[in-house]
């Protein structure tokens, strides 16, 4: 019996409207749906934005735990229960799909999943159906671009350092800054010193019904926001490099 194929469905950031028309085959094909949990019981924001869209959950669908934690090896032993659990319905013959929010190759957990599970049996058939990623629905929503002529455009977790984005402030025309929770506060203050805070806007569940759009982003001082949160921040004081056709022209 040939061996199913692991589907990664991007359903969007949390508008039914924008899950594709393949993710939505996807979710028709007979396949074994599964999703992604930081907890066992606990909620799936990827399934939630299936059931948006009118879908009923299929009775084997199946959650997969995946923590929230920065623990290495306990990481990799979820992954690993994870590909086993998923391996077992593939080696049926049956399809599985993982529901995604946003962009499967975009900061997603289903690049963990595939990679453990080539790690376990490299025959197996991957597919990752491309979907809208939160900062493109942000943008639309806001009607303005992310990125115009030549722009640049550095896409990065916030985690890394306040220190860091100011470096990068150099470079970059626009700055998205995702999973902004922890350090809030403190790019809030850099934002403010650099004079951006005009030129700012905080999103949070893009495109979700609970979607929120915050202007003034100095309100936002001292809040707990949620994880799916994310800055746009453009940067209309960088000095560019002299360019041509859309590309920098060589310098000796």
């Amino acid at each position: 019996m040939n061996a199913g194929k692991l589907i990664g469905a991007s359903l969007g950031p949390g508008d039914p409207q924008l899950i594709t028309r393949k993710a939505w085959d996807a979710l028709h094909n007979g396949a074994q749906w599964t999703w992604p949990v930081r907890r066992k019981g606990g909620d799936s924001y990827a399934l939630a934005i299936a059931q948006a869209a009118g879908l009923a959950v299929p009775h084997d669908g199946m959650p997969l735990v995946f923590p929230m934690t920065h623990d290495a090896e306990k990481l990799a032993r979820y992954w690993l229960a994870a590909a086993t659990t998923v391996l077992e319905t593939l080696h049926s013959g049956r399809d599985v799909v993982f529901l995604v929010e946003g962009d499967a190759s975009t900061y997603s957990t289903f690049g963990h999943l595939a990679r453990t599970l080539h790690g376990i049996d490299d025959s197996v058939a991957i597919e990752t159906i491309a979907g809208v990623p939160a900062y493109n629905a942000a943008t639309a929503k806001l009607g303005q671009p992310l990125a115009d002529v030549d722009d640049t455009v550095a896409i990065v977790p916030a985690a890394y350092g306040v220190e860091f984005v100011e470096r990068l402030l150099v470079d970059f025309d626009t700055l998205v800054l995702i999973k902004v929770k922890p350090l809030l506060d403190e790019l809030i203050d850099l934002l403010e010193r650099k004079q951006l805070i005009p030129h700012t806007r905080f999103v949070e569940k893009a495109g979700s019904s609970a979607e929120r759009i915050v202007e003034d982003v100095l309100t936002l001082r001292g809040e707990k926001v949620n994880y799916l949160s994310l800055l746009l921040v453009r940067n209309p004081s960088r000095v560019r490099g002299e360019t041509r056709r859309g590309c920098k022209k060589k310098t000796s």
